[in-house]
């Protein structure tokens, strides 16, 4: 059983960096075929896929993030992180990390993690 934990700072300040690592375990994140995204979801509003980062380290982002986002990972720790810069309250949301298939499919999902960008 594949289990994602999001980690991170609740409150950011805006035109901050806004960090967040997922932890997984019962799965390697270098395991073909696999790729680890980031989900937000905004107060109100529907789920936005932001990127993610392949099981072959190669990395992928949504026009809407990409001139502000970057992921990485650390395949020792097996986890991967979210780097948004220039935060502002739009950014505020439950922030997910998720597994996806190479179909597409989200099959595993963390617990989500709220964030909130305020001065």
């Amino acid at each position: 059983q594949v289990q994602l934990q999001e980690s991170g700072p609740g409150l950011v300040k805006p035109s901050q960096t806004l960090s967040l690592t997922c932890s997984v375990s019962g799965g390697s994140i270098t395991t073909t075929h696999y790729y680890w995204s980031w989900v937000r979801q905004p107060p109100g509003k529907g789920l936005e896929w932001i990127g993610h980062i392949a099981y072959t380290g190669n990395t992928y982002y949504s026009p809407t993030f990409k001139s502000r986002t970057s992921v990485s990972r650390d395949t020792t720790g097996n986890q991967f992180t979210l780097h948004l810069t220039s935060v502002t309250p739009k950014d505020t949301g439950v922030y997910f990390c998720a597994r996806a298939t190479k179909t597409g499919e989200f099959d595993y999902w963390g617990q989500g993690t709220q964030v909130t960008v305020s001065s």
